[in-house]
């Protein structure tokens, strides 16, 4: 059943991309301060590394596990209501963690705080989606695209300044003003969409919980514990699982919690590839980058910093041009055009890393990262979704971002565990072919949005 209702006008979508874009911020700006609050929190707590670890990965497996659930919620309870809930839990959550009284207490309310963002999140997208016209959404999601690039620029230099100032707890308690704002601005700019009729296939939750929880924890823990054979298990399970969760999605149809007619659309297709291919590379290139940079250079967290900030800055600058030109191109041209200047821009970090140069010519190549990037995030987000009903528009977005994050997880396993055995410059080389799928995939894109276009003329 396609979804009837008025589109808002372009000044509604604006203020409602605003109020979206808090939680997307919000959400992101966590993932980056962590990592500085964690030696804090493990002194504070006498905690031992594992411990601290599951800090940063209860968050992630609690963020990548639902996300097909969550989508699909979308759909059929309305995507307002199911952002200002995964809002409110994860404000919950880090009012939870920022009172923490124990480390295990702290991993439970992450774990929370971690179930809010994978509500939130595909909602975010499917709103973006819904209320910007075909012919506009590639401007839309290059402005997302300047919001996670400030989040993730802003992430390790305020988190430092916090930490330093109050104290571990101020990268929980700096959530609760954007939490709060997001609720209210929700509330007041995004417009309750139409939904769809239909109930929540649980069998098929089951399936998607089981197989992705055994297949995320699997990826995360097994360069930690040397891939013991329970892990092993666990990985197979969660392979076989994921066999079993497409046969049911195929038996039910429309009905489904993810209906396959979505994997009809090539644009649809093809994007959910490349996302996992970005996914891997942006989760994982500040391994070896900052192992390379602070252990084999022997320089300070804060130069290291600065290095890589020139990647920030630039697609600060660029999403917005991007964004726009998506709006203009055939899909492919752009897509193919970011992903060659990430391969290229590789090779030259593997040559750099290899020769005796100063380590400050890392900014070059990190500015053309930067670059790189905002050719592909907003860019394969509208084409990838452009031609989705309105209806499926939550299901498709929580399969896309469950794309982007098990190519994250799987990406920082893969680059570890070859860093551990081959070195920081040539685990380069693995990214550089996760790219090259990711490249291959945006060759089969398609210009819909110009076609229909010039039919319309016609």
């Amino acid at each position: 059943m396609k979804l009837a209702g008025t589109p808002p006008s372009e000044k509604q979508g604006w203020l409602a991309m605003a109020a979206l874009s808090l939680g997307f911020f919000m959400s992101l700006l966590d993932q980056s301060m962590i990592a500085v609050a964690l030696p804090d929190v493990r002194r504070e707590f006498h905690a031992d590394v594992n411990q601290v670890l599951w800090v940063s990965a209860i968050y992630l497996l609690a963020v990548v596990v639902p996300l097909l659930f969550t989508g699909r919620l979308g759909d059929i309870y309305g995507q307002k209501k199911m952002f200002q809930l995964g809002v409110g839990l994860f404000g919950i959550g880090a009012l939870l963690c920022a009172l923490a009284p124990s480390v295990e207490f702290l991993i439970a309310a992450r774990a929370l705080q971690g179930f809010g963002a994978s509500i939130q999140m595909p909602q975010t997208m499917a709103v973006i989606n819904r209320i910007f016209a075909r012919e506009r959404r590639g401007r839309a999601l290059g402005v997302w695209g300047v919001v996670g690039s400030l989040a993730t620029l802003a992430g390790p230099l305020l988190g430092g300044f916090v930490v330093a100032a109050f104290g571990w707890q101020a990268v929980f308690w700096i959530h609760i003003p954007f939490v709060v704002a997001a609720i209210v601005l929700s509330g007041l700019w995004v417009p309750a969409l139409p939904t769809a009729t239909g109930k929540i296939d649980f069998v098929s939750v089951g399936a998607s919980f089981i197989a992705l929880t055994c297949f995320v924890f699997a990826v995360q823990q097994g360069p930690e514990t040397g891939w013991p054979w329970w892990i092993r298990v666990l990985l197979l399970a969660g392979v076989l699982g994921m066999y079993i969760f497409v046969r049911l999605q195929s038996a039910r149809g429309m009905a489904a919690l993810v209906p396959l007619v979505l994997f009809q659309d090539r644009n649809y297709s093809a994007g959910s590839v490349a996302i996992v291919s970005m996914g891997f590379m942006a989760a994982s290139m500040m391994i070896p980058i900052m192992m390379w940079l602070q252990v084999e250079q022997d320089m300070s967290a804060r130069d290291a910093g600065i290095i890589v900030t020139p990647m920030a800055l630039v697609s600060l600058c660029v999403s917005p041009l991007a964004g726009i030109l998506a709006d203009k191109l055939h899909p492919r041209r752009l897509a193919v055009a970011g992903f060659g200047i990430l391969i290229a821009t590789f090779f030259a970090l593997w040559f750099l890393m290899q020769t005796e140069v100063s380590a400050w010519w890392l900014c070059l190549p990190c500015a053309a990262l930067g670059a790189g990037q905002s050719f592909i995030w907003g860019s394969n987000a509208a084409t990838t979704m452009r031609d989705i009903d309105a209806d499926l528009m939550g299901a498709a977005s929580g399969v896309y971002n469950t794309s982007r994050q098990v190519g994250s997880v799987i990406g920082v396993a893969t680059v570890s565990a070859v860093m551990q055995v081959a070195g920081a410059a040539d685990s380069l080389v693995v990214i550089v072919a996760m790219l090259a799928v990711g490249c291959v995939a945006s060759l089969f894109f398609r210009d819909t949005l110009h076609a229909v276009a010039e039919t319309a003329r016609l």
